[in-house]
């Protein structure tokens, strides 16, 4: 019954507009990788922000690594996280799911059993499919829809000891990491897709580090050193050559000071493909979000996607490219010409600019008005 915003046709048609089409002449699409059965790594980076990226115009000496890789792999520069909290964003990840404003689809199993995800995709395709946490796996209900979307093992705070556990929110990175990396290396089944969570970015922000005043920006650095370690140790592996890992924030935080929940800015994440699966350095510009990664990686694979009702394939130049995000009750819509920003408490639009805003924004009504239907009838 929420964000009833237009007759259901209407909202049928201007919906039919954004999504993806097929493709016929799939030669024009470019390749962004280097084989089609590549061994894959998520890491999903917890709170990061592209404003502590040098590469984006960011705080500088903050996420060096992570600027590094932005220079050698597969830049997105125009991607936005597609809601506020870690489970929205998750499903959004795996499961090419836009966040809700008014709930999460991670706590109803009936629904996100439902839900197509590109485990379950890479499942049927043959892959090994772990998961990795160094918090409670059961927090917001994970464990269960990591499980449902098709991932065969689910490691959490109950596989490190009681003294590896040392931080508010479980193992801080600097252990996960170094396990993970073991947990790959060991690992016999190909091909293999893991997922890593990180944790140590998450507010309090306790971590055994002291290089920058600001506590958020330090522990961005500490997580940021710690994947540049384990990427080194990867590099220096035979696991590199077919190796590709994909770097993508869940949500961002509030940072600088004085940034607004509903601003475009608070919600641009950073996403990177680097590994010896990529073809080469390439920055992508299109805009698009966290529920576009489904399409546009399972693409490249030669997979069908057609079930990802919400994802469209990045690299595909043929299609409407726009990102798409919620916050607490509202919604934002932002591509390379117009933007714009809703309160639906307030039922008023807090942004609108560009010559098609008023196009865009109903667009983006009807987009969440879909997107409630679907989330109703799983």
């Amino acid at each position: 019954k929420q964000y009833r915003f237009m007759d259901p046709k209407i909202a049928d048609e201007l919906f039919a507009e954004m999504v993806d089409k097929p493709v016929a002449a799939t030669d024009s699409i470019p390749q962004l990788l280097n084989t089609q059965r590549p061994n894959i790594i998520f890491i999903i980076l917890e709170s990061f922000s592209t404003h502590l990226m040098e590469t984006f115009g960011g705080q500088p000496n903050v996420a060096v690594n992570m600027d590094k890789f932005a220079k050698e792999g597969v830049l997105f520069s125009n991607f936005y996280g597609s809601s506020f909290r870690t489970d929205r964003g998750l499903a959004s990840i795996i499961s090419g799911y836009p966040g809700q404003p008014s709930t999460s689809i991670m706590k109803y199993p009936e629904k996100t059993d439902k839900l197509p995800s590109i485990p379950r995709s890479l499942k049927n395709a043959g892959y090994n499919l772990e998961y990795y946490y160094g918090g409670d796996a059961d927090f917001t209900n994970m464990r269960s829809s990591f499980y449902a979307t098709g991932y065969g093992r689910v490691m959490s705070c109950d596989d490190f000891t009681t003294e590896e556990n040392s931080a508010r929110w479980g193992v801080p990175d600097h252990i996960t990491f170094p396990r993970v990396e073991k947990e790959i290396v060991r690992q016999t089944a190909r091909p293999f897709m893991k997922t890593f969570l990180t944790l140590s970015s998450h507010e309090p922000f306790d971590v055994p580090m002291s290089r920058l005043e600001h506590p958020y920006l330090n522990s961005v650095a500490y997580t940021d050193s710690c994947l540049g370690a384990f990427v080194d140790t990867l590099r220096q592996s035979p696991l590199w050559e077919n190796l590709l890992i994909v770097f993508v924030a869940d949500h961002t935080m509030r940072y600088p000071a004085g940034i607004q929940e509903h601003e475009v800015k608070r919600h641009h994440i950073p996403m990177v493909w680097c590994g010896g699966a990529v073809r080469g350095h390439r920055v992508v510009e299109d805009y698009a979000s966290q529920i576009d990664l489904a399409a546009t990686l399972l693409a490249q694979m030669h997979i069908d996607y057609s079930d990802f009702a919400f994802s469209k394939n990045i690299a595909d130049t043929t299609q409407r490219h726009f990102a798409y995000y919620t916050y607490k009750d509202g919604l934002g819509y932002v591509d390379a010409e117009n933007r714009a920003v809703y309160d639906c408490d307030s039922e008023s639009w807090l942004l609108k600019e560009g010559a098609q805003a008023d196009t865009c924004a109903k667009s983006a009504q009807a987009f969440l008005q879909k997107l409630y239907d679907d989330l109703g009838s799983r």
